[in-house]
């Protein structure tokens, strides 16, 4: 097996300007933000992911917190580094939120840079009839909306280790959004 340039990703000391993540601290990070939730006496009946950015973070929470019930909102914000649409918007397929009346719900991304995102959907699982309870790595300063549980504040740029490399470019594959999909 043989891996290109664009498969490895910057060492940390070439990005001074921007934060970053290794999967090693993803690991580290995931086991104590669920110890912040529990340590807090929330205790989920599901958990809900932002797609994509909260996917990962979501499954490894639900993993630590033995939550099995799991869930994704599939959200578009961000449309390239610094680069946003006017909102935030839904994406299919849909969330069915149903089923949500009286539970107790961790909704859960990568970051609250704007908080935007992250406000909008706590009101929408809130108009369900869900106690919900945010959870994010990062929170950066200028955020309309606190999680309950951070991680890390920052105000730099986040490279994440699933999203700091290019899309796969092989021969015949077109990205279906683009170069940063």
């Amino acid at each position: 097996m043989t891996f290109s340039d664009t498969d490895v990703p910057p060492a940390p000391e070439l990005t001074p300007d921007r934060e970053v993540l290794t999967w090693d601290q993803f690991g580290v990070a995931s086991r104590e933000l669920a110890r912040e939730v529990l340590r807090s006496g929330f205790v989920p009946d599901v958990v809900v992911a932002i797609a994509r950015g909260g996917l990962l973070l979501a499954g490894s929470i639900s993993y630590a917190l033995g939550v099995k019930s799991c869930g994704a909102m599939n959200i578009e914000f961000y449309t390239g580094v610094g680069e946003r649409l006017p909102e935030p918007v839904m994406l299919p397929p849909m969330f069915d939120d149903s089923t949500l009346d009286g539970k107790r719900v961790l909704l859960v991304d990568d970051v609250s840079d704007s908080g935007r995102t992250l406000a909008m959907v706590d009101q929408l699982l809130k108009a369900s009839g869900a106690d919900v309870r945010t959870v994010v790595l990062y929170t950066k300063p200028g955020t309309v909306h606190v999680p309950h549980y951070t991680w890390k504040d920052t105000d730099r740029w986040i490279n994440f280790p699933w999203s700091v490399l290019p899309v796969v470019q092989v021969e015949g594959y077109v990205p279906t959004h683009g170069a940063d999909a």
